[in-house]
């Protein structure tokens, strides 16, 4: 599979993964590139997405060596010339057999650099976390073993149902995001929306596209200045936007509500697919 890369992110991933294998060498079942590099293309926001399946739970000592490593290869959001990293840790046994919610054994985002600079380990740590579901769904569909075998000879299938979940349970925390994460929850909103409507994983511009064609006339300028930045077409200013970001938000999430699957009868013959035309 040919990746559209820089050097800069060959570099990132190469120093990623090998972090991963120092810290927990064959404890490592496996590690997957999946997102943004994978559907649709890296943008000039985009963070570089990984999935990593191990043997047992990490350790306090081996967390903080990870977190140690990752500041120093993520990039800091919209400062650095390098990208952010997301990393995903998830325990075999806690996610296959699969139940849900699953659990994470550890996750880095940019969004704790802050927290881990400042001596914190604790966030999102060994807890349930929904988001998981929709994590692993996005690796079986389409992702890049960096390390181990095929993602399904690790992980467990995602129960339609769950992943609609997993989906419902981000809204209440995007939405109080919307103000300081703008463009990112908008984005969001979008791919959740198209998703519960057409059971199909879209890359974020193309989630834009759809839902452009699908708000009411007053919102598609929000939607279509996220898509914009998103690409690095415009710079990330809001001010002549508002109130309608909220208005635009607001109406995206009533849609998902009003496509919410009724009961487990509705999901009993859909699945989760990528959007034709996704895959880079």
């Amino acid at each position: 599979m040919a990746l559209k890369l820089t050097l800069n992110d060959k570099s990132q991933i190469h120093r990623a993964i090998s972090l991963l294998t120092d810290i927990l060498g064959n404890d490592l079942l496996g590690a997957y590139l999946y997102g943004s590099c994978l559907v649709g293309g890296l943008q000039k926001y985009s963070d570089i997405d990984f999935l990593a399946v191990i043997n047992r739970p990490t350790t306090s000592e081996e967390k903080r060596y990870l977190i140690s490593g990752l500041l120093k290869i993520s990039g800091i959001y919209m400062k650095s010339d390098i990208r952010p990293l997301e990393m995903t840790l998830v325990e075999k046994s806690a996610v296959n057999p699969w139940r849900y919610p699953p659990h994470c054994d550890f996750q880095y985002g940019e969004w704790l650099r802050e927290a881990f600079e400042s001596g914190d380990t604790e966030p999102l740590l060994n807890t349930e976390m929904p988001d998981v579901a929709l994590i692993i769904q996005q690796v079986l569909l389409e992702s890049l073993a960096l390390s181990g075998p095929k993602p399904a000879e690790l992980l467990a299938p995602v129960p339609y149902e769950d992943f609609i979940h997993a989906m419902l349970h981000d809204l209440e925390r995007l939405y109080s995001e919307l103000e300081e994460d703008t463009r990112n929850v908008l984005l969001t909103l979008a791919r959740i929306w198209s998703t519960f409507e057409t059971d199909a994983i879209r890359s974020k511009p193309a989630a834009a596209d759809w839902a452009i064609a699908r708000l009411p006339e007053t919102d598609k300028p929000v939607m279509q200045r996220a898509k914009a930045i998103y690409l690095g077409l415009e710079p990330e200013n809001w001010d002549d936007l508002q109130p309608a970001v909220k208005s635009c938000a607001v109406w995206m999430i009533r849609k998902v509500h009003e496509h919410k699957p009724a009961n487990n009868r509705d999901v009993s013959s859909r699945a989760i697919h990528l959007a034709e035309n996704t895959s880079v």
